[in-house]
């Protein structure tokens, strides 16, 4: 069935004021139903900071930096070689210190 875009469209006067009415209704509604959360849940899940993890293991692979990676001498970081600026006094610089 084919829409005629240039017919004149049915405008119910009603329907809009219900509608708003509808939202407030809604609104006031959706203010009390707040989400309830379990404080000990939340309080399990910070860390603060200076907390004793003496028991806590990790377990973290250390991949040993490669042939074409280079150890910035100031930030200390592994870069790629792409990332060297220059080489002073036999320590090498990444373009990121030497800016």
């Amino acid at each position: 069935m084919a829409t005629d875009y240039d017919s004149p469209r049915k405008i119910d006067d009603d329907s809009g004021e219900e509608s708003l009415q509808e939202l407030q209704t809604r609104r006031a509604d959706t203010s009390s139903g707040s989400i309830d959360v379990d404080e000990t849940d939340l309080a399990e899940s910070i860390e603060l900071p200076g907390a004793d993890l003496s028991n806590e293991e990790l377990s973290v692979r250390v991949i040993p930096p490669q042939a074409d990676e280079f150890t910035c001498s100031r930030c200390f970081l592994v870069h790629h070689r792409s990332q060297r600026a220059s080489e002073r006094n036999g320590q090498q610089v990444c373009l990121e210190c030497a800016a």
